[in-house]
């Protein structure tokens, strides 16, 4: 008696730190662009100090074993159900099954098949892009972290012309002059698109932005946040106002709303006390963030048959019931979704630890090993 429910749209990814800068900007939540950035490591803006090299291979560290370790859970159950590398056109014929290996190093968005079984299956036919969907962020992210030291040396010589190229390029984009196809095309795309954000996380770092009043940035943002929505409303793509269709729209609304928070970004030396109730629950989110963000979408996917299994208990076999659970799905899926992303916190978080060199933790709320002496947050520290 089960019936048909609606593509599910993932739930943010894990709360950054309170006292750091947002780098980038999450993009709107939705099956192929997923909101927010996986924010274990630090922010990079923190790290601009110290050496390069040491810098991005510290990244590459911790958000590589993650990755591998759900792509080992992914890959399989990807080839179980049918699909063949080899054999599918979207990968570009015998060399396309290569881009495997962004299941390695994500220099690319790792692949996968747009739809896989059938309908009538345990799963919907789209849950390949459901899961592996949002793996196009840790592209990106990699190429953000990469491009980290240029980016600061062209910001220090020539502040805003760094800030405001990509959206420059975004607009040049745009026009659809320039035709980048495939995944070419879509890294260039994000990387402009995003790399207006990040950069704003290397404004905010250097303390330039302190340097705008604040009236100022906020009045400039905000114009640029309601064109963003303007273009949008006459590029709307097949999901209407869905901002991930629309790349301009998408990089004037998420650089002006970097702007607005980085305004009043709070650079706490501890938690204040009307937060200190959270501080377990902010601390476990971001031990795991990476975690979290790579395995939510796949979960939320998972939501769908164990509630299917609902429609055959005893007390949900009247026509009422039934229906009153039909209309309640969201809502459903929302609470099961957490104890199944609890439950991989407790099976793979653990892999965070050892990518970032430290003892391996199931519940890392920060109360094992907790110095009091110590502030419980460290604000940036803008370069002299």
């Amino acid at each position: 008696m089960s019936t048909a429910t609606p593509s599910p749209t993932p739930s943010p990814a894990a709360p950054p730190t309170p006292a750091a800068p947002p780098t980038p900007a999450a993009p709107p939540a939705s099956v192929s662009r997923t909101a927010g950035p996986p924010s274990a490591p630090p922010p990079v803006p923190r790290s601009l100090d110290r050496p390069a090299l040491s810098v991005i291979k510290g990244r590459l560290r911790r958000l590589l074993p993650p990755l591998w370790a759900f792509g080992a859970v992914l890959l399989p159950l990807m080839l179980l159900g049918g699909w063949n590398p080899l054999k599918d056109p979207d990968l570009g014929g015998t060399l396309g099954p290569a881009r495997l290996l962004d299941y390695v190093v994500p220099l690319g968005a790792p692949p996968y098949p747009a739809h896989l079984g059938s309908g009538s299956g345990l799963l919907e036919a789209a849950w390949p892009q459901d899961a592996a969907g949002p793996l196009w962020y840790l592209r990106a992210y990699l190429w953000f972290v990469v491009a980290s030291p240029l980016l600061l040396r062209a910001f220090r010589r020539a502040p805003w012309p760094t800030l405001l190229a990509p959206l420059a390029l975004t607009a040049v984009l745009a026009t659809g002059l320039p035709r980048i196809p495939g995944e070419t095309g879509e890294a260039v795309t994000d990387f402009a698109v995003y790399g207006g954000c990040w950069i704003l996380g290397i404004a905010h770092h250097e303390g330039f932005l302190a340097r705008v009043p604040r009236y100022l940035a906020v009045s400039a943002a905000a114009l640029l946040m309601a064109l963003g929505l303007w273009w949008a409303a006459g590029h709307q793509g097949p999901d209407g106002w869905d901002l991930n269709d629309i790349p301009l729209a998408q990089a004037a609304w998420s650089f002006g709303a970097v702007v607005i928070l980085l305004q009043y970004a709070p650079a706490w030396r501890e938690f204040p006390a009307r937060l200190c109730r959270w501080r377990k629950l902010i601390t476990l989110a971001n031990n795991r963030a990476v975690t979290v963000y790579l395995w939510h979408n796949l979960l939320i996917t998972a939501t769908v048959p164990l509630l299917d299994q609902a429609y055959d208990l005893p007390f949900l076999q009247s026509e009422g019931a039934a229906s009153l659970l039909d209309r309640t799905y969201g809502l459903w899926m929302s609470v099961l979704v957490w104890p199944l992303i609890a439950a991989v916190v407790l099976a793979f978080g653990w892999i965070e630890d050892l990518a970032a060199r430290r003892g391996p933790r199931l519940w890392p709320t920060g109360t094992e090993h907790r110095r009091p002496a110590e502030p419980a947050l460290s604000p940036p520290h803008p370069a002299a």
